[in-house]
């Protein structure tokens, strides 16, 4: 392999940016010939670039077999490398898109499926009004969302979604700047022409036999539940259905019997939520907060440091905001903002 040293006269002159997107594509597909359909190109014009880049490094980067090829440890050192600059040159086109023309730009965004019912509406609302020409791209993202690769694969921005307490140390938000913007806790709410919803005090007991929408039995808030009926020596109560989406649970709750619980921030005035209130219950409050990931060490673009401004604004009069978590100290705050 060459030295470093010789990097400028062995790789600086050699290695072009089209070789590196060749590369992504041999590794996102897994096989030379899938890389010249995805890029337009003939197999044996992938081959020529993926052997010129193995000869410029030294190293071999794939195993070929008849099953496609397998990246080699050298391919994916460089895969970590070079996505990274890809990203910083990419993000770099997009700043100076943006300072040609400061209403223009892109966003790519991931929330999960509860915050899309709740602050995310108010959030575009307010960013579309002040940026109308940003194209904003969103991706509904699995709970739990810090896991998503999106962040990782600098597919996407940012992620806006609710986060654990206390966060895992397993090492998984390592890489992450985690800003919580809002302390949104579950309730448990009725439709407003619910029997329930006229009364000034309800035991939890009451409740047990009554239709209940749920949330899986492995999801935080179910959990909470359970802790809440099981301290009254009670155990849960049947579900008549379990989805994870707080949009359908209210609207079958505001119009019909059911009772459910969904975050507080639902019932905020303006938002587009159906009847509902919240019930009269003995139920433990218990913090659930919203927070905007980032991945670390990446600069985030004019257009997403403009639309987390936005969403500061959105969520400081909805509660408590404020807290910056440090990846390499996940449990403790790095202070006010």
């Amino acid at each position: 392999m060459p030295k470093i040293v010789d990097w400028d006269e062995q790789i600086g002159r050699r290695l072009r940016l089209r070789d590196l997107r060749v590369f992504f594509a041999v590794l996102d597909s897994g096989s030379l010939a899938k890389a010249a359909e995805l890029l337009r190109v003939s197999q044996p014009a992938v081959s020529q670039v993926i052997g010129d880049l193995e000869h410029a490094l030294g190293v071999k980067l794939f195993d070929r077999s008849t099953r496609g090829v397998e990246p080699t440890l050298y391919a994916r050192a460089l895969l970590v490398r070079g996505r990274a600059a890809f990203d910083e040159l990419r993000q770099g086109i997009r700043d100076i898109e943006f300072l040609a023309n400061p209403e223009s730009g892109e966003l790519t965004i991931g929330y999960p499926e509860s915050t899309a019912a709740t602050i995310l509406p108010k959030v575009i609302e307010q960013f579309s009004r002040q940026h109308p020409h940003v194209i904003i791209r969103g991706d509904i993202v699995a709970a739990p969302a810090f896991k998503f690769s999106g962040l990782r694969d600098r597919t996407h921005d940012l992620v806006l979604t609710p986060i654990p307490t206390p966060l895992p140390d397993d090492g998984s938000v390592d890489d992450l700047n985690i800003e919580v913007l809002l302390d949104d806790p579950w309730v448990i709410v009725a439709g407003t022409q619910s029997r329930w919803a006229r009364r000034r005090k309800v035991d939890l007991a009451e409740l047990i036999n009554e239709p209940w929408l749920l949330t899986p039995a492995y999801s935080a808030s179910c959990r909470r539940l359970a802790e809440a009926f099981r301290a009254r020596g009670l155990g849960m109560p049947k579900a008549t259905m379990v989805t994870f989406s707080t949009d359908l649970r209210a609207k079958l709750s505001a119009g019909g019997d059911f009772i459910t619980l969904v975050p507080s921030s639902i019932l905020r005035r303006g938002n587009a939520s159906p009847a509902l209130k919240v019930l009269p219950v003995d139920f433990p409050a218990r913090t659930w907060l919203v927070a905007v990931l980032t991945l670390r060490n990446r600069t985030l673009s004019p257009v997403a440091s403009r639309f987390l401004e936005c969403a500061r604004q959105v969520t400081k009069y909805m509660g408590r905001k404020g807290l910056q978590y440090a990846s390499g100290n996940p449990q403790q705050p790095m202070g006010k903002l």
